[in-house]
């Protein structure tokens, strides 16, 4: 991707960072100017320029790691003008299926994750007078529902009222939330279902443009919610879905 600066001087953390989607945005965003803080539980496999990246491993389910993320940006760069929520996991399961310890799992890193970093990047937004951008990512199974991913589709639905009702209480302070709604796109997380011939023909047929999407594909969606071309934009959730929810 060419380099531009539309996020010049701004300063962003992705969570979730070390592959797929989460790290496609954060390439994005650096890409295009921004200081950047790379975030996972698991070890980032890339070389990062200290003037301009650095990486924080944080498990987005406990509070404290979250603020001590949020913190570290803000030591290491200054300010905070873009939070992107990426972390989560995946989960299969129906209702019928489901523990409570796997319930509880997904609700704590996809639904509680999102919900500590948005709130504790806003009150850091709120604090230095920066209008910034959040961004949580959920999922067209926030959306529609799927039979077997009842714990993910719950949690995914909470991350896209989150995102509204956030936009709703931080539009007053110039703090915009918006969410992305992947479909299905080739990631380690969704490689091994892909591999099932009966799973990828049913996502094929299921997605207009008939075929799964590339983690850059989201990272674009991201880049634009970050930028000053979306100033306008709060609220919304961007199903980049290959049109899986127009049918």
């Amino acid at each position: 991707m060419e380099k531009n600066n539309k996020l010049e001087n701004k300063v962003a953390i992705v969570t979730g960072a070390s592959s797929g989607i989460g790290l496609a945005i954060a390439e994005f965003l650096e890409n295009s100017g921004a200081k950047l803080v790379y975030s996972d539980i698991n070890k980032l496999e890339k070389d990062l320029n200290p003037e301009s990246a650095i990486f924080k491993k944080c498990d987005v389910s406990q509070k404290l790691e979250v603020e001590d993320l949020i913190n570290t940006a803000l030591e290491k760069f200054g300010r905070l003008d873009i939070m992107v929520n990426n972390a989560g996991i995946g989960s299969l399961g129906g209702i019928l299926e489901v523990d409570d310890d796997e319930w509880q799992r997904v609700i704590d890193i996809n639904l509680s994750g999102t919900f500590y970093g948005t709130k504790l990047a806003a009150l850091k937004m709120k604090e230095l007078g920066i209008k910034g951008s959040i961004i949580n990512l959920s999922s067209i199974l926030g959306t529609v529902g799927l039979a077997s991913a009842f714990a993910y589709c719950s949690s995914k639905g909470g991350v896209v009222q989150l995102s509204r009702a956030a936009s709703l209480d931080l539009a007053p302070l110039g703090i915009r939330v918006n969410a992305i709604a992947p479909g299905f796109i080739k990631t380690k997380m969704t490689e091994e279902v892909l591999k099932d011939e009966n799973f990828s023909n049913m996502v094929k047929n299921n997605t207009p443009l008939g075929y799964p999407g590339e983690s850059e594909d989201i990272a674009a969606a991201a880049l634009y919610l970050a930028s000053d071309e979306s100033k306008y934009v709060t609220g919304q959730i961007i199903h980049v879905d290959g049109g899986w929810i127009a049918r």
